[in-house]
């Protein structure tokens, strides 16, 4: 019985290993991606958020982009044959290896951006003022009797 084995062949090894990812950059990954035979390049430019295993094969890096509102995580292996190239868009300091927290603090950012909108959206014309709702239920009383 013969059996297939897939060899899995990294890409860059040396350049990879090499490459200074540190948590807190902004990286713009190039993904290879098929679609119906033919390949074409894909980016993915985000915040380096994780990254585990340090050089060795296994080693992966989390990157977190907002596409549309929506709050986008991807985890690469660093030796994927499907990356074309990893650029170091920008290098923050920063004082933690893992940056799970940014989830929490981009969503209270948010709200708190939203909850400061809606007083800005509303007009005088929606708002009444309190002396005439006083007059309104002074005069249903007394129509009342």
């Amino acid at each position: 019985m013969a059996t297939n084995v897939t060899q899995f062949i990294p890409k860059d090894v040396a350049n990879r290993k090499d490459l200074d990812l540190r948590t807190g950059d902004t990286v713009r990954v190039s993904l290879k991606i098929e679609e119906k035979g033919k390949t074409r390049i894909q980016l993915f430019e985000g915040l380096l958020i994780a990254r585990k295993h340090g050089t060795e094969s296994g080693g992966t890096f989390t990157v977190r982009k907002i596409s549309h509102g929506v709050g986008v995580e991807r985890i690469f292996p660093l030796y994927s044959p499907s990356i074309d190239k990893i650029e170091v868009i920008r290098r923050t300091r920063v004082r933690r290896s893992k940056l799970y927290f940014i989830r929490e603090k981009v969503t209270r950012d948010i709200r708190r951006k939203m909850r400061n909108f809606i007083g800005f959206f509303s007009s005088t014309v929606d708002l009444a003022k309190p002396e005439d709702m006083m007059e309104e239920v002074v005069t249903e009383d007394v129509s009342a009797e």
